[in-house]
């Protein structure tokens, strides 16, 4: 009895060192993922090594290699944290003109994701470049959620039935890569202003009987 406790007791001790590092694997992971973001949004992915990402996280870049086998590997993983950014702060089931609005406050709370991923999108445009495949579903995804959020009004009755919802998400999703594009050419653009101007051009073209000023 007195034995299998002191194993328990052991085993509880030799886990807190393995957790201990886990946790540190995983901060210094997503340092690397924050400072290639920052990286990515000042000199672009082409002109980024990983020994510049290293250097600036504090470590080696066997160290680097560690959390990502390549230079590829890194590019995919900052996309997906911007991916899991969006996911987790996505209300696919509110109003699309309500979320579309709620736009704008992303731009101030997580600037480097909105600028890594304008940096990305152009940087592969060529089919053959790593991430445009990936990119071009994501593109597609985005298109198809907003003209489902459209079809939901229809069906709701607030909605007009006369407007094609696909060809509207693909003017809506326009909007918001050329308003992310605008901005990280001029940052002093107001974009509240400008998201609620187009918003409430947006209601004048999708509600029913639509009241807006």
């Amino acid at each position: 009895m007195f034995s299998r406790s002191v194993e328990q007791g052991s085993s509880v001790s030799d886990q807190r060192p393995y957790a201990t590092l886990l946790a540190k694997g995983e901060d210094r992971r997503q340092r690397i993922l924050t400072i290639a973001q920052r990286l990515l949004v000042r000199q672009g992915w082409r002109n980024t090594t990983l020994g510049q990402i290293a250097r600036e996280a504090g470590i080696s870049p066997a160290g680097l290699l560690h959390h990502f086998e390549s230079k590829e590997q890194l590019l995919h993983a900052v996309l997906e944290a911007r991916d899991a950014y969006d996911d987790a702060h996505r209300d696919t089931s509110g109003d699309i003109i309500d979320q579309i609005d709620g736009v704008a406050a992303r731009f101030d709370k997580v600037p480097d994701l909105v600028g890594m991923f304008v940096v990305l999108l152009i940087e592969n445009l060529d089919p053959e470049a790593p991430l445009h495949d990936r990119l071009l579903v994501r593109y597609r995804a985005a298109v198809d959620t907003v003209a489902e959020g459209i079809r939901r009004g229809q069906r709701a009755g607030r909605y007009r039935t006369d407007v094609d919802p696909a060809v509207k998400a693909v003017e809506i999703v326009a909007f918001l890569y050329g308003m992310e594009t605008s901005w990280l050419l001029d940052p002093s653009i107001s974009l509240t202003e400008v998201f609620k101007e187009y918003t409430r051009s947006l209601a004048r073209q999708l509600t029913v009987h639509a009241d807006v000023p």
